[in-house]
């Protein structure tokens, strides 16, 4: 796997030692990455680094996941290391704008298969998410998608979430942007401060930032 550029905050050396004790991507993973930094250029960026894959699937088994929930899928690296840590049984809902990202997703997860442990929505998730039912609580969610939408993703899935479940969301230090004032017109660093803010106040979860790649919020409901 080696040291992520992402991880940047970290000492080289701890980054690479770290790396070298973490589960390495196997075959589909490894074409996954080279497919998605092939077909989408510069949006490459927005998939989950190798590590974060390991530690969202440690959440799934952790947290005894069976019915997960993913905003923003993109080519379907973090969905297909959720979906192998399902139990029997379990389901991962897919919420996600892109038919042609998603094309690379579905056949990623064909050749792990673990396709029909997921449901894909092409919708915008706001939509997808107000029309979850309220009687089938959710146990995971991992939020990655347009960052002016946290909020609301989060104001939906929260009461969809059983007591002690987690929602993981992805880029919260931004870049380290996060630590300064967002310039004029940056709105994406301006959201995700207030979705900071917001989660540190809101007492019906306990949270906390992990300095992981992009930094990754772990958020549990009381």
């Amino acid at each position: 796997m080696g040291f992520d550029p992402k991880n940047d905050w970290l000492d080289p050396a701890i980054g690479a030692y770290i790396a070298a004790h973490t589960a390495q991507p196997d075959e589909v993973q490894r074409a996954l990455i080279a497919e998605t930094t092939e077909r989408t250029g510069r949006a490459a960026g927005m998939q989950i680094a190798a590590d974060q894959g390991v530690v969202l699937s440690l959440f799934v088994g952790i947290t005894g996941a069976r019915n997960v929930v993913e905003v923003g899928t993109f080519t379907g690296y973090s969905a297909l290391c959720m979906a192998r840590a399902l139990p029997p049984g379990g389901r991962l809902l897919c919420c996600d704008v892109s038919e042609e990202w998603t094309s690379i997703a579905r056949r990623s997860w064909a050749q792990a298969g673990v396709d029909e442990r997921i449901t894909l929505r092409i919708a915008p998730a706001i939509e997808t998410l107000r029309d979850l039912p309220g009687d089938d609580p959710i146990d995971l969610a991992f939020i990655d998608a347009d960052k002016g939408g946290y909020a609301s993703y989060y104001a939906e899935l929260l009461p969809r979430l059983r007591p002690n479940g987690v929602i993981l969301v992805d880029n919260t230090l931004w870049s380290r942007k996060v630590l300064e004032p967002a310039a004029q017109g940056d709105t994406d660093t301006a959201a995700l401060r207030d979705f900071n803010d917001m989660v540190a106040a809101d007492g019906r979860v306990e949270s906390y930032i992990l300095p992981l790649a992009d930094g990754l919020t772990v958020i549990r409901k009381r």
